[in-house]
């Protein structure tokens, strides 16, 4: 029996639904709609597709968005600046800073001049403390798609959506989506591990997974021996092979034949991520009316 697919595009469309009538419901309140700065530094191809992608989609839930683009060449110190005119704005409700920068650029300093109250990105050091402490903090956007996507698995399995005692590895410890995820799941009841590419017996270790999140950044390697029969696999991979194709973390047609339910690549981690920017945005802006 094939693995339900995890479909990131119907589950962010109707996220991005209620989010307009969100954005109906506190627009009179605030006296304005929602705002989102994003900051794009460069050229690179890739990135420039991202913001076009966030910005149509904000837009169509009724959030106003402002693009700030500055050159490659851009200094530390101005693009610094940049961030905190930005955050001393007070008709603004979220900052994206769009990563990864020239490697000229100093990312933590970035970060750390963006007010961590409208991160929405979920990168500041500040939210990323709260993060670990679990206090209230505005999340990383992926890990946060993640979750809703495991709850939506819970859904389409109907399955119960307390994760409490269940078993959930983690492939990949970067600071965007292995770590976070990690105290996201912990936050849940989960019982953690985090794994690597230097992970012994890696295998060994996923197959033990009742959640497994691939984020290790190599295509397809997670194959069917690393998956437990019935498990919810999350693939937040994507690789470009040299024919062209997309591929996440995971070997897709080989999780279908042993997992419960898996997210495809794109269409799984992908849209959820920029759902949960704009949730973090209209979130932002929400708790300026309670302020």
């Amino acid at each position: 029996m094939s693995a339900q697919i995890i479909d990131g595009q119907v589950l962010a469309k109707s996220i991005q639904e209620k989010l307009g009538r969100d954005v109906l419901e506190i627009t009179p309140k605030l006296g304005r709609a929602p705002k989102l700065a994003v900051v794009l530094v460069g050229d690179d191809p890739a990135s420039k597709v991202y913001v076009r992608s966030k910005t149509k989609k904000a837009r169509q839930c009724g959030i106003e968005v402002e693009d700030f683009f500055l050159p490659a060449s851009c200094t530390n110190e101005a693009l610094q600046g940049q961030l905190r005119t930005l955050s001393a704005s007070p008709g603004l409700d979220g900052i994206l800073l769009q990563l990864p920068l020239p490697k000229h650029l100093d990312e933590f300093s970035a970060l750390l001049s963006i007010d961590a109250g409208k991160d929405v990105d979920g990168l500041h050091p500040l939210n990323q403390g709260l993060l670990l402490r679990g206090a209230d903090a505005l999340e990383p956007c992926t890990p946060k798609g993640c979750l809703s996507l495991i709850d939506e698995a819970c859904r389409l399995l109907s399955r119960n959506s307390d994760l409490s005692g269940l078993h959930a590895v983690v492939a990949g410890r970067s600071i965007l989506v292995g770590k976070p995820v990690a105290q996201m799941l912990l936050a849940r009841h989960c019982t953690v591990v985090m794994c690597h590419s230097r992970t012994k017996a890696l295998a060994e270790e996923c197959r033990r997974a009742d959640i497994l999140i691939a984020a290790v950044g190599k295509p397809e390697i997670i194959r069917m021996d690393f998956i437990k029969p019935g498990a919810i696999v999350i693939d937040v991979g994507i690789n470009r092979l040299a024919d062209g194709r997309l591929v996440g973390d995971v070997n897709f047609d080989e999780a279908m034949a042993v997992a419960a339910a898996v997210t495809p690549v794109p269409g799984g981690v992908g849209p959820m991520t920029i759902a949960m920017l704009l949730a973090n945005t209209v979130e932002s802006a929400r708790r300026k009316l309670k302020s």
